[in-house]
């Protein structure tokens, strides 16, 4: 069963919190960058870790695994930010995601990614697009426009042009 608005075979950059292997369609991808000194901005969501300068401009770093509920990211050597791009309504947004480690670009078929699993109505799983496999393990395909709220994300879009 191939899941809905899935339609070509897609390139995924795949990546690790914790145990679990995530992944962010390749083209939502700008770099991907040796972890950095984060400054923390006052006041901001937990999820967000701070901002980093790249080549002049602010980019607000969020840590999924706060986002998922998972323990905080630790800085270990093969930490990175992911610097992706999330439509906001009319605009897009650039952040950085922090990753324990990054894997590699996979490329899968249509035919190879099962719907989330549902889980209830009391679980939000819309930001997950599918399931699909790599090798042996299960792939988390993130829709990265729908993880955080539009009004985390236009709050952290006030954040940065304060």
């Amino acid at each position: 069963m191939s899941v809905p608005g899935i339609t070509e075979t897609v390139q995924y950059l795949t990546f690790k919190l914790a145990e679990e292997i995530f992944a962010f369609d390749v083209a939502k991808v700008r770099e991907i960058l040796e972890l950095t000194t984060i400054t923390k901005v006052p006041q901001t969501p937990e999820f967000m870790r701070g901002v980093i300068n790249l080549r002049g401009s602010v980019v607000p770093v969020i840590d999924l695994r706060l986002n998922f509920g998972m323990s905080r990211t630790e800085q270990t050597i093969n930490t990175c930010i992911i610097v992706v791009e999330v439509n906001l309504e009319e605009e897009t947004l650039v952040l950085g995601v922090l990753a324990d480690s990054v894997q590699e670009v996979v490329e899968m078929e249509p035919e190879s990614i099962e719907p989330p699993p549902q889980l209830g109505t009391r679980l939000n799983t819309k930001f997950i697009k599918g399931m699909g496999k790599v090798n042996s393990d299960f792939v988390m395909i993130l829709d990265i426009d729908k993880i955080f709220s539009t009004r985390d994300l236009a709050e952290l879009q006030a954040t940065m042009e304060q």
